[in-house]
This record gives structure tokens, sequence and C-alpha cells, in this order.
């Protein structure tokens, strides 16, 4: 009897060691770098893959030796049923057990789209409609219906979107990104406007809007938006026209060849800030953050006229009075003809 006792002692011990044993093997396996990670790579879990499914593409792709021990760890967890489907970056020096915990994560791999302050709403959906891990939505569903679910409504949606860097996995649908960017402009918009001057000629945040659009798109340089603006609102609170060439060019729509004409200031629409007094009726771009900042907190000047000063650099002259305006604009055809090398006979 004793015998037999010993001799199951034994065998328990002995299945204890080796389970023991087992386990510390497997620790150290799932905390062992891959060795077949010597670079960064893309693995794609395709959606309702089961967690033996991904285990088996792993190790056929010679990422998991052992396999086996990557499911029992994924058992024991009671993760199973938790591995996210996504495209994910395996990058050298990660381990069996990192590679599980940032799939249960759902760590997947964000690409990138831009959209530049300027543009326009149309500008801006064609260039997301362009990335390759972007889902296009319908393949040609009409822009402003995208617009709508991107929580636009039934409003124009040009200028209510903010121009800035998304990031977003594989897959996600364009109007998902214009909603990123929808709620952005909003926060961007509200935040400004409670900061603003309360002298101020502007009636709701849309109009500070339509005002920061005009000022992107008739300057790039830094110094200068918050003199625009002040231009603009001095001539609005004289009521004088803002003649503004942005805003021509954008009423032109399709007519836009890339040249301005008289006849095009005459050409009554909407836009033309010519024929027309106060604000256009939406926004022309999107606008960025300095430009928003300088609509709602323009500068305190008396200038009223302001020309480019037709050296290419994209700044201005500034005027008081139109006497000084009319120089103003000799001098910058001057140096357009100067620039393009033309003599004066």
């Amino acid at each position: 009897m004793r015998r037999w006792i010993a001799v199951v002692l034994a065998l328990l011990l002995a299945a204890v060691a080796a389970w023991c044993g087992l386990r510390s093997f497997e620790r150290h396996w799932l905390a062992t770098p891959i060795a077949a990670l010597s670079q960064p790579r893309v693995f794609e879990i395709p959606a309702g893959s089961s967690a033996i499914a991904i285990a088996a593409r792993l190790r056929r792709e010679g990422l998991l030796d052992r396999s086996w021990i990557w499911i029992r760890q994924a058992k024991r967890l009671g993760v199973t049923a938790r591995l996210r489907a996504g495209e994910y970056e395996l990058r050298p020096g990660a381990t069996p057990e990192r590679l599980l915990q940032q799939f249960v994560a759902g760590a997947v791999l964000l690409h990138a789209v831009t959209i530049p302050e300027g543009w326009t709403f149309r500008q801006a959906l064609a260039h997301i409609r362009q990335q390759p891990a972007i889902a296009v939505t319908e393949g040609e569903l009409a822009a402003a219906q995208l617009a709508a679910r991107a929580g636009v409504g039934d409003r124009d949606p040009e200028g209510l979107f903010f121009p800035d860097t998304y990031r977003f996995p594989r897959g996600t649908p364009d109007y998902v990104v214009l909603r990123l960017a929808r709620q952005r402009l909003e926060r961007e918009l509200q935040q400004a406007w409670q900061q603003r001057d309360p002298a101020l000629p502007l009636a709701t945040p849309y109009e500070a809007l339509i005002l920061a659009s005009l000022i992107e798109k008739e300057t790039g340089a830094p110094g200068e938006r918050a003199v625009i603006a002040g231009v603009f609102v001095n001539r609005l609170r004289r009521g004088m026209r803002l003649q503004t060439d942005p805003s021509v060019i954008y009423g032109l729509g399709e007519r836009w060849d890339g040249r301005l004409r008289s006849e095009d200031l005459r050409s009554d629409t909407p836009y033309n800030s010519y024929t027309r007094a106060g604000l256009p009726p939406t926004p022309i771009a999107l606008v960025g953050r300095a430009a928003l900042d300088a609509a709602v907190r323009p500068a305190r000047t008396d200038m009223l006229y302001f020309v480019a000063t037709g050296h290419g650099d994209g700044r201005h002259l500034f005027a008081r009075t139109l006497a000084e305006h009319n120089a103003n604009v000799r001098a910058y055809l001057a140096n357009l003809r100067a620039a393009r090398g033309d003599r004066v006979l």
C-alpha cells in the first residue's frame, strides 16, 4: 500500500513538475520577441475571423511557431471572441503576448488625410475620396447627401468643415472623416466666437465664419490677417461694399478660367461683393483657426482699402482713402510689369 501511495505521489509530483515546466515554457515563449519581425509589417484581420483562424494565419506567415500556446493564452484570458478586425502594424521587438494585447485593444494602423486651409468643400471631399484607405460611400453619393450624413443637415456645406490632418483606420467611410472635420469646426468656431470683440458688427458665429473665409482667401501672410479683417469690418460698418475678388471668383463657379475680367466684376451673383452689399450668403472656403481669430478680433485700423503688392509675395498695400488706394493700384501694376520684364516706352 505504501508503495502504491509513493508511486501515485511520484506521478502527481511529476505531473505538477511537467505542468509547471510547461507553464514556464509558455510564459517564456509568450514574452520572447518574434524573430521573424525584423522590420515593420502590416497584418490584417478580416471581419469575422476567429482566434484559431488568426493564429493559423500568423503561423503561415512565420510569426507564431507555436500558435497553440497563443490560443491557450487567449482562452485563459477569456479574449478569444474579443480579437478585433482591422489592419495592424507589427513592429520589431513585438512578442506573441504583445500581439494578443494589440488585437484585443483594437490598436489598428491609422492612415492620415490632410485637408488644407482655403480649399472648397468639393475640393476637400474629392481629396478625401482619393485616399486608398477610405471607403467611398455608395460610389457616387451626391456631395450634399454626404455632407448631410456628416452632420450638416440641409445647409450649404461650404466652410462647415475644419482643415487639418485626420487619422482613421482602413475602411472608414468618407462621411465619417467629414464628420470629424465638421465636429472640429464647431468646436473651433464656438471657441473663437466666445472670444470675439464685443464691438464686432456680426450677429452670429456663422457670419464670423463667412468673414473668416474671405480673410483666408485674401492672404496667407500671418501678419496681415487681422488688418484685412479690420478693413472688412470698417467697410461693413460704413455700409460700403466689400469688393473682394475671391468672393466674385467663387460666385463664377466653373466659369472662372483663372483670369478675373472687368465684366466679371459687373456680372451679378449672390457672391459678387462689387454689386451686392454685406457678406456673401455662405463661406467661400474652409478656414483655419488663424483666419477665425482675425475675423472675431480684427485689428483696430482706419484702413478702408487694400491691393496686392504685385511682388508675388502674397502681401498687400493698405490705404485710408481712395486716392491713396489708387496710388497703390498704380504701384501694383508697375510691380507686375517689372516682374514680367515689360518695358515702358
